[in-house]
């Protein structure tokens, strides 16, 4: 999707944290422009700054990347701590895969690697809540993933939906924070990208094969993708919805 940007001058403003050079917020970033948002797209482990405060943006996404929440980079500790922002000013903040990690940590819990060594890199069965099923009621059967670690539960998080190789896929923290651990984001182009130049990946023990990428993508997708508008609508709506900053609810963290 390709809107001129003096279409979006004045609008809502999006947070994208993105970690490679090549990333792309994908069909995430393409259902906020649809909605009116503008995005405003730094990359930290390349120089950009984070902002201070969230007052003039209605959310921020952190999405994921090659690298781990538990990697002493300068760039991964200032991202994990910086957290503290939305989740201070109760703004809407959605982390993905390596975002939801951070999320984790900021809270405390732990990442780390599945005991046997199996990674999720392909699609895999979800399991949505009691919980997870009252805050949206259409989840997908089956979810693409590309990940090498989890999280455990973070203290005061409420777990939406879990996986067998790793429990927890989706966590809600407070009113207007989310993590989950699959990739809603993911566009054909990026499947191509992602499986051409990390092929080797799927050679680890529990990687789905590159022909069972594509072809669950066919099966699994318009579910994915119908959930992913749902999530949307609950977490940020409209820009043309958008409270006015007065309005916004405020949490301070405990």
């Amino acid at each position: 999707m390709i809107l001129d940007p003096k279409l979006l001058a004045g609008r809502p403003k999006i947070l994208v944290v993105l970690h490679q050079e090549t990333s792309t917020p994908g069909r995430v970033g393409q259902e906020l422009i649809r909605r009116g948002f503008a995005l405003d797209i730094r990359r930290p482990r390349f120089g950009d700054c984070l902002p201070s405060t969230l007052e003039d943006h209605a959310g921020a996404v952190i999405f994921g990347g090659p690298m781990s929440a538990n990697d002493t980079d300068a760039f991964v500790t200032r991202e994990i701590d910086w957290i503290d922002v939305p989740l201070r000013e109760g703004k809407p903040f959605l982390g993905i895969c390596l975002g939801a990690q951070m999320l984790a940590r900021n809270l405390g819990a732990r990442v780390y690697g599945h005991e046997d060594g199996l990674v999720e890199i392909g699609y895999y069965d979800l399991h949505p809540t009691k919980t997870g099923c009252e805050l949206m009621s259409h989840w997908p059967d089956k979810v693409y993933q590309w990940h090498k670690e989890g999280f455990d539960l973070p203290s005061g998080a409420t777990l939406l939906a879990s996986g067998e190789t790793y429990p927890n896929q989706a966590i809600q923290v407070g009113p207007a924070a989310f993590g989950i651990q699959f990739h809603p984001e993911l566009t054909y182009l990026m499947m191509v990208r992602w499986t051409t130049r990390a092929a080797p990946r799927m050679a680890l023990p529990g990687a789905r094969n590159r022909r069972d990428h594509f072809a669950g993508r066919y099966v699994f997708d318009p579910a994915v993708k119908s959930w992913l508008v749902g999530f949307l609508d609950r977490w940020i709506g409209h820009a043309d919805a958008q409270p006015c900053r007065a309005e916004l609810p405020q949490r301070v963290l405990s």
